[in-house]
């Protein structure tokens, strides 16, 4: 039988689809395999954190946090005093792993800063407008509460993992990343680490004082002001909303059995 050669029919190897949709098929099929290895990366990074010691932590990126410390002040009488409150309020939370140290960082918007280490940073402005120790305390307890939930170190962990891959992929220089672990911190956590830390937080306060009265008047004093923040402005960008916060709060202390009456201790920045 005497072979034919036949002309190879005209589209064989050319897809149907229109060029540009095939282009976005394949766009959103690899965006969606980037977007599932950036999530196992992030978990497998949230695991080890989760576990990385305390002291080990504060190894890794005591350089890092160093250069955000600078203009601390950890030797004044009221940096002591700070120090004495947050050893107070540490001493509520049994099996603590953590040797915090505080420090007062001058700054007009009144906020509070919890960093990889143990470093709780309390500005200058904070510590001017809080009425009584015991919301001062909240505050202070809020912020460990981060650290006993690793929130912190976690949400390092995930700004820095994603800044190097972006860094990676458009051949960005990453030294920039070490200049920027306050600016990580800023960042709002979710609404369910705010909440586990406010608990926390609260829990402190009731070891400390035997009640959460004052806890959150500093809260109550923003949401008086929410049409015009003024100098409360700073925390409640990257806060919760204060009105939300304290009905959460008073439904925790009601239904934890923590007295919502009692004194307010005088605020002595010296002490």
């Amino acid at each position: 039988m005497k072979f034919t050669p036949r002309t190879p029919r005209e589209g064989i190897n050319v897809s149907d689809q229109h060029p540009l949709a095939e282009a976005a098929t394949l766009i959103a099929g690899l965006s969606i395999i980037f977007v599932g290895v950036v999530l196992i990366i992030v978990f497998f990074v949230d695991l080890v954190i989760w576990f990385l010691p305390p002291r080990v932590e504060a190894r890794l990126f005591q350089d890092l946090v160093a250069e955000q410390l600078l203009s601390a002040e950890y030797d004044t009488a009221e940096a002591q005093a700070l120090q004495g409150r947050v050893d107070s309020l540490a001493e509520q939370w049994p099996g603590n792993p953590y040797q915090f140290r505080a420090g007062i960082l001058p700054a007009e918007q009144p906020n509070a800063l919890a960093l990889p280490g143990g470093v709780i940073l309390v500005t200058s402005s904070l510590l001017t407008q809080a009425e009584s120790e015991n919301e001062l305390a909240f505050i202070i307890g809020h912020e460990i509460g981060h650290f006993k939930n690793r929130d912190h170190i976690r949400q390092l962990g995930r700004a820095a993992l994603l800044g190097l891959m972006a860094a990676a992929l458009l051949g960005q220089n990453v030294d920039s990343l070490s200049g920027s672990v306050v600016g990580f911190t800023m960042r709002g956590f979710s609404r369910g680490q705010e909440s586990d830390a406010d608990e926390f937080g609260l829990q402190l306060v009731y070891g400390t004082y035997g009640h959460v009265a004052h806890a959150w008047r500093f809260f109550e004093r923003i949401a008086e002001r929410d049409g015009d923040l003024g100098p409360f402005a700073s925390f409640a960008a990257s806060h919760p909303s204060p009105g939300d916060r304290i009905e959460r709060m008073a439904r925790l202390a009601e239904r934890n059995g923590w007295p919502l009456n009692g004194p307010a201790t005088q605020l002595d920045t010296t002490r």
